[in-house]
């Protein structure tokens, strides 16, 4: 579809924030291997964003590099999202120069930590980012005020204490969005591992409050899910947008799956 003349491009940074802003539903795919080739396979199926997890992910900053560049390759579908390692300009600062459209950014707690995360983000006056987009300026900026325009910021939801502050943070001047992660959500409500059934009441209650502050103050909410039903769900719930995570976990669980349609009646040595 032909893109209206005066609205950014499908498929790119402005047009993802946009949508993103507008809290339209946007469906993405999480990343933790260091493999540009097969990343670059995933940005070309349609969804709306792929995510590289530089926390709990196997990537390095050269990973990161080459995973944006391949998310931005002929064909691609999705702009390249980073999970950077800590609420830190200079990590943040590093994925927005390599090209990423935005950061999740973990461990945010109130909403001291929502605005540091929204100032290394933006450049002066707006926020303390450094000037140096090595990458990004081929596509994103490099003019400040249009990588301010470009490029998200999205604060996770995924402690106690960010629960609790998760109206103040959602309210935070120029947070783009919260994302849930629901593994530590769950442990920190209580749960004896990252799905324990026994703490579901206490995280779907947790996932309304959420949404519904994020609602309130007309940024994003997003949410983590092992898998596309889930999502679909999690939208329907009223989510605006939701992560299909993850490459090596489907990668292991697709090879499972074959291995055990090969063998049969489901041999085992």
């Amino acid at each position: 579809m032909n893109a209206v003349p005066g609205t950014p491009a499908p498929g790119t940074a402005a047009a993802f924030a946009a949508l993103l802003r507008a809290r339209e539903p946007l469906v993405g795919y999480w990343c933790v291997l260091d493999s540009p080739v097969s990343t670059e396979r995933i940005a070309r199926l349609g969804y709306d964003y792929v995510a590289l997890d530089a926390q709990h992910g196997l990537i390095e900053y050269a990973g990161v590099l080459a995973s944006l560049t391949a998310i931005d390759t002929k064909g691609s579908t999705a702009v390249g999202l980073v999970r950077v390692e800590a609420n830190d300009p200079m990590p943040i600062g590093k994925a927005l120069d390599a090209g990423a459209a935005g950061v999740i950014v973990p461990l945010i707690d109130n909403a001291q930590d929502a605005a540091d995360a929204v100032a290394a983000v933006r450049y002066p006056p707006l926020g303390n980012r450094s000037y140096g987009p090595m990458r990004s300026g081929l596509r994103i900026g490099p003019n400040p005020a249009d990588a301010h325009r470009e490029t998200v910021v999205l604060a996770m939801i995924e402690t106690a204490e960010g629960l609790a502050n998760v109206e103040a943070i959602c309210a935070t001047d120029g947070l783009d969005g919260v994302y849930v992660g629901p593994s530590d959500l769950r442990i920190a409500l209580g749960g004896a591992t990252s799905t324990d059934p026994a703490v579901a009441a206490e995280f779907e209650a947790a996932l309304v409050r959420v949404r519904t502050a994020a609602a309130a103050a007309g940024i994003a909410a997003g949410i983590h899910n092992p898998d596309g039903t889930a999502a679909a769900k999690r939208i329907a719930e009223g989510f605006t947008f939701a992560t299909v995570a993850c490459d090596l976990v489907h990668l292991e669980q697709v090879a499972a799956g074959h291995l055990q349609a090969a063998r049969a009646k489901g041999e085992t040595r």
